[in-house]
């Protein structure tokens, strides 16, 4: 046999890859490592950092992280405790990885009450998040560079030192300083971006006929890893005749950009249903509008005209998951009956379906945006049954507590890696 020829004969199975042991993984890894939880409390400390710190597990294993490494008291300059509070605080907020700059952070001496020593530290934090998007711990990993440090700082006279040297070392030290002021201005206005972009986002979801339905509720999840601005939207509006129409929709992409398209379809379609007051011609009239508007082909939208006279769901879809109505005796309907592809997805204008059913008086509909069932690892459908079997479960709770129980059951109460937009009505 050729050595290049597989000696597997045909049919035999392959070995089965050993399973991996992250923890003996950790516990050896080279780099000190500490994993905090969402409380900042020190759940696991590998072997690189107990001998960086000289400490022992038990030393540090339940506690805070600034209950076991507070600032030195006796440095009135001492940053470290503010400095490594505000980047895991990033984490927290944004579920994104946090590097920071060169930090002077002296530690307690071990075996010395209040004595403590000097340490340079260069520290990255970085999440672990759950399938669902929530954050499940932090890693803080630290390199202690206080040897490198002090090799810059004052020598004795008799050290011998090469005037090139000498410039280089300075450059270095003075790029290092350089580089902590930008960072710390690039974070000052990534913070003012993302307060900017919640109240644009605030501004374009704001509903005044909501107001006027107690027995509406809606709820707003960005996707976690963004600007927490995105192109889902919800839409609630009162019509003649004892009629109201409620909507959700869903841009393609995140960010400004995806916002602003989301806020123009939005304003779009609740005029449009204001003037023809039938959810297919409004999405016909939306359709028309999106193919002159940059970024909103492919988006998807469902509405819903409630007659609270005749009892009757009156609805239409443009590409989007089916609203659900939970009757009283929980059982769930589909809204699939009114289906067309999403917004611009046709090169010709072709009237789009409408579909209508009876309600009961305490019935409950839902309409929401696909990220609160579409997962990476598994089929929509999945998400669908899960859906309908959290609302058969929860259908008889208020709207407000059914919202939340939608949530939770669905996994998402902390977000998702895509935004959710949900809309629960007591009909």
């Amino acid at each position: 046999m050729s050595r290049l020829t597989s000696s597997r004969r045909p049919g035999t199975r392959r070995p089965a890859t050993p399973r991996v042991d992250y923890a003996a993984l950790f516990a050896v890894t080279p780099a000190p490592c500490l994993v905090l939880d969402p409380d900042l409390m020190i759940v696991d400390v590998n072997g690189a950092y107990l001998r960086a710190t000289g400490r022992t597990a038990e030393d540090l294993i339940g506690k805070h992280i600034f209950t076991a490494f507070p600032d030195n008291p006796e440095d009135p300059h001492a940053s470290g405790v503010k400095n490594l509070s505000a980047s895991l605080h990033r984490v927290l907020a944004y579920r994104v990885p946090d590097t920071m700059a060169l930090q002077k952070y002296d530690i307690p001496l071990a075996g010395c009450p209040g004595a403590f020593e000097e340490r340079w530290w260069s520290p990255i934090n970085t999440p672990v998040l759950a399938p669902d998007g929530t954050l499940s711990w932090i890693i803080h990993r630290v390199e202690d560079v206080t040897e490198f440090v002090r090799s810059f700082g004052p020598r004795r006279p008799t050290t011998r030192r090469s005037p090139g040297r000498a410039e280089m070392e300075a450059e270095l030290y003075g790029r290092a300083q350089e580089l902590q002021r930008l960072n710390e201005e690039l974070r000052l206005a990534h913070t003012r971006e993302h307060h900017v972009a919640l109240a644009l986002q605030e501004a374009m979801l704001r509903c005044p006929d909501l107001d006027l339905h107690p027995e509406i509720e809606v709820r707003y999840l960005p996707a976690v890893e963004t600007l927490n601005v995105c192109g889902d939207w919800y839409d609630v509006v009162d019509l003649p005749d004892g009629c109201f129409a409620v909507a959700v929709g869903d841009v393609v992409g995140h960010g400004l950009e995806a916002a602003t398209s989301m806020g123009m379809l939005r304003s779009a379609l609740s005029a449009s249903i204001r003037a023809v007051k039938e959810p297919a011609p409004a999405l016909e009239v939306l359709g028309l509008y999106a193919r002159s508007l940059e970024g909103a082909l492919a988006t998807t939208a469902v509405k819903a005209v409630i007659d609270t006279r005749r009892r009757r769901i009156t609805y239409s879809s443009a590409g989007h998951p089916p609203p659900v109505l939970c009757h009283l005796g929980n059982a769930c309907t589909l809204l699939d009956q009114a289906t067309d592809p999403p917004l611009g997805a046709r090169p010709e204008h072709v009237t789009r379906p409408q579909a209508e059913l009876s309600y009961a008086p305490g019935d409950t509909l839902v309409l929401y945006t696909d990220g609160l069932i579409e997962r990476r690892d598994r089929d929509i459908d999945v998400g669908l049954a899960r859906l309908t079997d959290v609302l058969a479960r929860s259908g008889g709770l208020d709207p407000g507590l059914l919202a939340d129980a939608l949530l939770a059951g669905m996994d998402v109460s902390s977000g998702a890696r895509d935004d959710i937009a949900l809309l629960v009505v007591r009909l």
